[in-house]
């Protein structure tokens, strides 16, 4: 069994800047690619950000040159940094990793841009 444990969500003003973490632990034999998706009240979920392995990184328009993804492989931890965040960011951001056996998704974490 495989767990991911999130953090780093929060409230902030627009223009600010959150990191999110997620780490996996459990059965892992091997991660092909680590992300992050956020789902908006009244919304779909929609991918943010996505880095496999061997480094190549995804991201969604609207977070192109804001967010950045990074990823410790021998931590098993993924990283969302995000800056010039918007109310539109505003959003329940939740891990999700693919791996030999399967896909595994966080509880979520949520992320407020108010002020």
């Amino acid at each position: 069994q495989v767990q991911l444990e999130e953090s780093g969500g929060g409230l902030v003003q627009p223009g600010g800047s959150l990191r999110l973490s997620c780490a996996a632990s459990g059965s892992i034999l091997r991660i092909f690619a680590m992300g992050w998706y956020r789902q908006a009240p009244g919304k779909q979920r929609e991918l943010v950000a996505r880095i496999t392995s061997g480094g190549t990184t995804l991201y969604a328009d609207s977070v192109q040159g804001r967010f950045t993804i990074s990823r410790d492989n021998a931590k098993n931890t993924v990283y969302l940094q995000m800056n010039s965040l918007k109310p539109e960011d505003t959003a329940i951001y939740c891990c999700n990793i693919h791996r030999w056996g399967g896909e595994d998704w966080g509880q979520g974490t949520q992320v407020t841009v108010s002020s």
